[in-house]
């Protein structure tokens, strides 16, 4: 059996980790295909309907400005993601790149790498992200490089300590003998070998990305109108949540749903890659 199919096998029947499957599915899939069903855009007003509750017209509701929420959920659904997929990727992808590399070449390119990452893991990191995009005037973009930076370090530091051990390997010893460039080696033989880790820590990583997003835009700090996200409704349906609680319960329960989901896929993928873990049944 391909270790494909035996990580598949582990990983399927992990009953709860397969519902947080379909429901992360049926969350994407509501994210691509809402705007086939809204009414209005997220941005249009409707001022015959000024905090309006769920309606035929409009399925969640509408906001003090007459914007209808189902619209409003669904871009900011979609605004949630991308910010999350493209921190946990970019986090990730920077993380093994610097961890590996340091574990490798040692001596002061150790010392340095190392030495950056504990600087930075000693900063006040909520602070610096706040006043960082503070000053990206609400740009997802700005925002996602933001967080990107400020979040690789934690996982930095795990791989390098993973790669220590990985270094002195038979095959790592071989192709340095050989001749193999230390960058190339970096690349296809020690990164591949903590796969496991950087898919379980990336499925993390998005759970994290939504939080701090959703943190940051609760607070003021994150996109700003006209763009919209999962964290910016629940800053405002928070201040009607007496008078129009529709504004603040569909956002957050959508919200929820992204966030468990998520976390039941990543134990799952957690119990599919570890050979001692029960998940993949008995012989």
């Amino acid at each position: 059996m391909s270790k494909t199919k035996l990580y598949t096998r582990r990983f399927m029947r992990n009953k709860s980790a397969v519902v947080g499957l379909v429901v992360f599915g049926l969350i994407v899939a509501f994210a691509l295909t809402g705007p086939f069903f809204q009414r209005y855009d997220h941005v249009e007003l409707d001022f015959l309907a000024l905090s309006e509750g769920p309606s035929a017209d409009h399925w969640f509701g509408t906001n003090s400005g007459g914007n209808d929420l189902f619209a409003q959920v669904v871009f900011g659904l979609q605004r949630s993601l991308m910010i999350a997929l493209a921190v946990s990727s970019g986090a990730t992808v920077l993380a093994a790149l610097v961890g590996a590399s340091a574990a490798y070449f040692g001596g002061n390119v150790e010392k340095a790498l190392v030495g950056f990452i504990h600087f930075l893991m000693a900063t006040p990191t909520f602070l610096i992200v706040a006043m960082m995009s503070e000053d990206s005037g609400g740009d997802w973009r700005v925002i996602s490089l933001v967080l990107i930076f400020m979040t690789w370090f934690f996982l930095a530091r795990t791989i390098w300590t993973l790669s220590l051990s990985l270094r002195e390997r038979e095959f790592i010893t071989a192709s340095r003998y050989m001749g193999v460039p230390g960058v190339m080696i970096v690349l296809r033989h020690m990164v591949p070998n903590i796969a496991s880790l950087l898919i379980v820590n990336w499925t993390l990583g998005v759970i994290q990305a939504v939080q701090m997003e959703t943190a940051l835009s609760f607070l003021g700090f994150g996109v700003k109108l006209p763009d919209v996200s999962l964290g910016s409704l629940i800053r405002v349906g928070a201040d009607t949540i007496t008078s129009s609680p529709w504004l603040f319960y569909f956002p957050a329960a959508v919200l929820t749903l992204l966030t468990v989901s998520l976390a039941l896929i990543s134990d799952g993928l957690r119990d599919a890659f570890d050979p001692t873990s029960g998940a993949g049944g008995h012989a």
